[in-house]
C-alpha cells in the first residue's frame, strides 16, 4: 500500500465534546502521511515526469503531506462514510459549505462545526495535503514532493505566470497569492517577456523588457519577484513568460489523496489506520480550485489505487466549470487559477465529444469508461461559471450545438442566480477576504442547503443504488441556454447596473505537441477561436429561469446575477470580477413600494405589488421550498432555515426600505 507511515501527532475533542445527535461526539485527529510510489506501476502512469522523481531503496517515489480527520469518538456510531474535502490553498472547505459554519482567515483557530450537519449524519471527515506549492504557514495543509531530476541535474524550462492587482503595486512574487514561487533561472534573461491586457478576450501589449525586472531580494537564495518600474496598474492583467529552474513533482497530489483515501477504506489497524473495519464508502468535494483538481483526476482515472481498487465512489466537483488546472505540469503552479491560460480545456464533456474547430475527440471520462471503474459523480456550477464562459461547455455537443449525451453515472446541476462562492447576508458591498469591491453589492443567495442534498443524493445513489434526482441546468432544445449579449437589454434598464462591455469566453489555446505529456512548449500560448458561451435565460426581472431555482428566484424580493464589475477603487471597471480568482455576482433589492418603482424607473414590479403582506410571502416561501424538497434538490431539514432567511430579507427589503 502507497501509505507506508500515518503518524498521529496530536488529538483534540471537537467544540469541546460537543454531542451530535445519536452519533455523539468527535475527534479532531492531526498528523502526517508518508506516501511511496511505485513510478513504473500502470496506475501512477499519468503523473507527470514521475520516471524523474528521487527513489528509495525499493526503487519508489516518497513524499509526505499534512492529514487531518473528524472521527467519531465511537466509530461504530458513524454512517460508515468517509467525506473527503480536497483542500483548497491548503483551506479545510467544507465545515463553510456543508455546515454553514462561519468563514475563517486565521486557519489556526479550532474548527467550527457550524449547523452539525457532517457530524450528525456520522461522517468521517478527512482532509490530506495535495498541493506542493502551498507555502509552510501554521494552519494549512500541504504536500513535501520531490522536484523531478533530469540528467543534467533539476529540470529547466519556460514558465508563464498571471498577475491581477487592486491598488498600485511595484513588484509581486513570482507565484499565485503569495504560494511557493518558482525563480527566474536568469535575472537578466533577454528573452523573458511581460505583456498587459484588460480583458482574457483582448489582445496584450508587450511591454518593453527595459520597463521591468527580475528582482533577488536580500536573504533570498534566487529572483523571486518581478517589478515594473513604473508600478503595476489595479484591475490589468498582466502575463510574464520566463525561464525557471526547477520542477515540483505537482502531481503525487492525485496520488495523495487516492492512498489516503484507500488507506484509510482499506488499511489494516496493523498498519496504523485508525478507520479499520468502520467505512464502506468513500465520497470526495472540492470547490473551485480543488474541484478543477477532480475534473483533472477524473480524466487521468487516477482514482483507482495501484492494488486495482476504486478509492473513490462518489466525486463532486463543485464550481469548477469546464476548466482543469497546472496540477500535473512539468513547472506547474497548482494555485494557479487564471482564465484561459491553463493548458489542457478540452474535452469538457463526461461523453465523447469532439471539437469541430480543431477536430479534437475525447471525453473526461474515457479511461475510467475503459477501466469499468468509474464513481458516481455530480458537477455542480454557480451561475458564475457560465458567465465566465466555460460552464456550459461541460453539457454541451459543440459540434450540433445541442446537449451532450450524459453518463448513466453523471449528474449536473446548475445553481440559479448564485455566485462562485454562496452569498452572505446582510449585503456586503466589500469582500472581506482581499478587499474587492463590486459596482454592485456581492450575491447574496446561499446556496449551501443545495450542497447537503446533493451529498445524501450521492450517498443514496451510491450505497442504496437509489438514482439521484435529474440533471438540471441550461438547456439548448428548451430555450433556456443563450448566449450572454442577449441579456443585455434586460439587465441594462435596472437603476445602476452598467452591463459588462465585453463578456468572456474560453479560448482554444495551443502550448504545443507536448500538453498532453504535461509539457508546455510554446509559452505564450496561441490563441485561437473562442468557444460558445452560454448563460441561462433570464425573466424580466433579470433572474435565471434555468438550474436549480430557491425560492430566491422563484419567490423573488431581488435580481441575483453571476457577475458583477470591478469598481473603479480597483480598476478596470469593464471587466467583471473573478478572472484571477473569487468570481463574484451581485443581488439588487426590488423597489419596496410603488412609489419607490415610479420615483426610480425601475422596471421591476416593487415588493408590496407582488406579495399582499409579509405573511403572504413566507406562505409562497414554504410552497415553493416544499417543491424543491419533493424534487430531491433540498433537504425537509434545511426548509425552516430557508423560510427564516427569507423573513430577514423581506424585513431588510421591505420594512426597513418604508420606515
Amino acid at each position: 500500500m502507497a501509505v507506508v507511515k500515518l503518524e498521529i501527532e496530536q488529538r483534540s475533542p471537537l467544540a469541546g465534546g460537543r454531542e451530535f445527535d445519536a452519533v455523539g461526539p468527535y475527534e479532531f485527529v492531526q498528523g502526517t502521511a508518508h506516501f511511496a510510489v511505485d513510478p513504473w506501476h500502470h496506475r501512477n502512469a499519468a503523473i507527470t515526469d514521475i520516471e524523474l522523481g528521487p527513489r528509495d531503496t525499493h526503487g519508489r517515489v516518497c513524499f509526505d503531506a499534512d492529514v487531518a480527520m473528524l472521527q467519531p469518538v465511537q466509530p461504530q456510531r458513524g454512517n460508515r462514510r468517509l467525506f473527503f474535502d480536497v483542500c483548497n490553498r491548503g483551506r479545510k472547505t467544507v465545515m463553510q459549505r456543508f455546515n454553514s459554519a462561519p468563514a475563517v482567515t486565521d486557519f489556526t483557530v479550532p474548527l467550527d462545526p457550524g449547523n452539525g450537519f457532517l457530524m450528525r449524519q456520522g461522517y468521517t471527515v478527512v482532509w490530506c495535503g495535495w498541493q506542493a506549492d502551498v507555502p509552510p504557514t501554521r494552519g494549512l495543509m500541504g504536500l513535501r514532493a520531490p522536484d523531478a531530476i533530469g540528467p543534467d541535474g533539476p529540470l529547466q524550462g519556460r514558465i508563464l505566470c498571471q498577475f491581477q492587482v487592486n491598488e498600485h503595486t511595484p513588484m509581486i512574487l513570482l507565484a499565485d497569492r503569495q504560494h511557493l514561487p518558482l525563480p527566474a533561472a536568469d535575472i537578466r534573461e533577454a528573452g523573458a517577456m511581460l505583456q498587459v491586457r484588460d480583458h482574457p478576450n483582448a489582445p496584450p501589449a508587450p511591454i518593453a523588457r527595459e520597463a521591468w525586472s527580475f528582482v533577488q531580494l536580500d536573504g533570498d537564495p534566487n529572483p523571486y519577484y518581478v517589478q515594473l518600474h513604473a508600478g503595476f496598474e489595479p484591475g490589468r492583467i498582466y502575463q510574464l513568460v520566463y525561464t525557471t529552474r526547477g520542477s515540483r513533482l505537482v502531481g503525487l497530489g492525485f496520488a495523495a489523496v487516492r492512498d489516503i483515501v484507500s488507506f484509510l477504506k482499506y488499511g489494516t489497524a496493523e498498519a496504523g489506520n485508525p478507520c479499520t473495519s468502520t467505512l464502506d464508502y468513500a465520497y470526495v468535494f472540492g470547490v473551485s480550485q480543488s474541484g478543477r483538481f477532480l475534473r483533472q483526476m477524473l480524466y487521468h482515472g487516477l482514482v483507482v489505487d495501484e492494488d486495482e481498487r476504486l478509492a473513490l465512489d462518489g466525486v463532486i466537483p463543485h464550481v469548477a466549470g469546464a476548466m482543469r488546472g497546472e496540477f500535473n505540469l512539468r513547472f506547474g503552479q497548482p494555485s494557479k487559477d487564471v482564465c484561459y491560460v491553463i493548458p489542457e480545456l478540452f474535452p469538457f464533456t463526461d461523453t465523447p465529444q469532439t471539437d469541430p474547430v480543431t477536430g479534437h475527440s475525447g471525453a473526461l471520462l474515457a479511461r475510467l469508461e475503459a477501466d469499468g471503474k468509474v464513481p458516481k459523480i455530480m458537477f455542480t456550477n454557480s451561475s458564475a461559471e457560465y458567465w465566465r464562459g466555460d460552464a456550459a461547455l461541460i453539457h454541451t455537443d459543440l459540434q450540433r450545438m445541442a446537449e451532450a449525451p450524459e453518463s448513466s453515472g453523471v449528474r449536473r446541476y446548475h445553481f440559479a442566480g448564485t455566485q462562485h462562492g454562496s452569498g452572505l447576508f446582510p449585503l456586503v458591498e466589500t469582500r472581506e477576504a482581499d478587499g474587492i469591491r463590486g459596482q454592485l453589492p456581492f450575491n447574496s443567495v446561499d446556496y449551501t442547503p443545495l450542497l447537503r442534498a446533493a451529498l445524501t443524493n450521492l450517498d443514496r445513489w451510491v450505497s442504496q443504488g437509489i438514482p439521484a434526482p435529474a440533471s438540471c441546468h441550461p438547456r439548448l432544445e428548451e430555450g433556456t441556454a443563450v448566449s450572454p449579449d442577449s441579456l443585455e437589454a434586460t439587465f441594462s434598464a435596472l437603476p445602476g447596473v452598467q452591463f459588462p462591455p465585453r463578456t468572456t469566453r474560453a479560448i482554444r489555446l495551443d502550448y504545443g505537441p507536448e500538453t498532453a505529456l504535461g509539457r508546455t512548449l510554446l509559452l505564450p500560448a496561441i490563441e485561437g477561436e473562442t468557444y460558445p458561451p452560454l448563460v441561462s435565460g433570464i425573466d424580466a426581472d433579470g433572474n435565471e429561469l434555468a438550474g436549480i431555482r430557491l425560492p430566491d428566484l422563484t419567490v423573488p424580493l431581488a435580481t441575483h446575477t453571476g457577475w458583477n464589475l470591478r469598481h473603479a477603487d480597483i480598476g478596470n471597471t469593464g471587466l467583471v470580477i473573478g478572472i484571477t480568482g473569487g468570481l463574484a455576482g451581485w443581488t439588487l433589492p426590488f423597489p419596496a413600494t410603488r412609489d419607490d418603482r415610479e420615483a426610480t424607473g425601475d422596471p421591476r414590479s416593487a415588493i408590496d405589488e407582488r406579495y399582499a403582506s409579509r405573511q403572504d410571502y413566507l406562505d409562497r416561501v414554504r410552497v415553493a421550498a416544499q417543491a424543491l424538497v419533493e424534487a430531491g434538490y433540498l433537504l425537509a431539514e434545511d426548509v425552516p432555515r430557508v423560510e427564516a432567511g427569507a423573513a430577514e430579507r423581506y424585513d431588510a427589503f421591505r420594512l426597513a426600505a418604508v420606515q
